[in-house]
């Protein structure tokens, strides 16, 4: 069911006071319909209100569709990295099928028309054995790898951070170490640790050895 701006406009804006709209017709149940209004409310603000209107869609070229798939290979869910782009998470989800299947020449749009009724003419493709990434490709996707990796650490020293002002102190060289090591321990790299608690190296081992 398809639904004018004015009203995703209206289910929104109320979402956002704390109200729900009343539940269309159509709708057995009406947690489905709020979970689609969530959708339109994380949408707008990621890409503002013109994300819910209806009309002829941006067109996504090869290379601009390659950037979101190889956030997606990169360790992205595929719904928070469609709606920074302002796409449904269902498009992108079919993008990365075609890349895995077809590689970059997936990606490119093809010209409507009937398809081969011919069996010879079909190529057969082999979904488990998608096209290697090239040079360039791979080095993109170790790059995002590493950037979601340093996001996700500085995630969770954030978190931590904002506990200890919570508890009215900040935290010591000591603390931090300690954070550290707890996050370490649970599969994040150091060096991103580091990297997001602003310690050196030879002063998170310094504090180690204290204890």
């Amino acid at each position: 069911m398809r639904y004018d701006y004015e009203f995703k406009k209206m289910c929104v804006d109320l979402y956002r006071q704390g109200k729900w709209p009343e539940t269309p017709e159509g709708y057995n149940d009406p947690g489905n319909f709020h979970a689609m209004i969530r959708r339109w409310a994380r949408a707008e603000k990621a890409n503002g209100s013109q994300v819910l209107k209806h009309g002829k869609q941006h067109p996504w070229t090869p290379e601009e569709k390659l950037k979101l798939i190889t956030k997606v290979l990169a360790g992205r869910t595929a719904q928070s990295v469609a709606l920074e782009a302002g796409i449904e998470s269902r498009l992108l989800y079919d993008w990365v099928q075609k890349y895995k299947i077809y590689g970059y020449n997936g990606l490119v749009s093809k010209k409507k028309g009937r398809k081969s009724k011919d069996p010879a003419k079909m190529k057969k493709v082999n979904i488990n054995n998608p096209r290697k990434l090239q040079e360039s490709e791979y080095e993109e996707l170790l790059r995002l790898r590493e950037e979601n990796a340093l996001i996700k650490a500085e995630n969770e020293v954030i978190k931590r951070d904002r506990l200890e002002r919570r508890k009215g102190s900040c935290a010591t060289q000591g603390e931090k170490a300690a954070i550290i090591k707890e996050l370490r321990d649970r599969g994040y790299k150091l060096k991103y640790l580091l990297t997001a608690m602003g310690m050196s190296r030879s002063t998170y081992y310094y504090e180690l050895g204290r204890d």
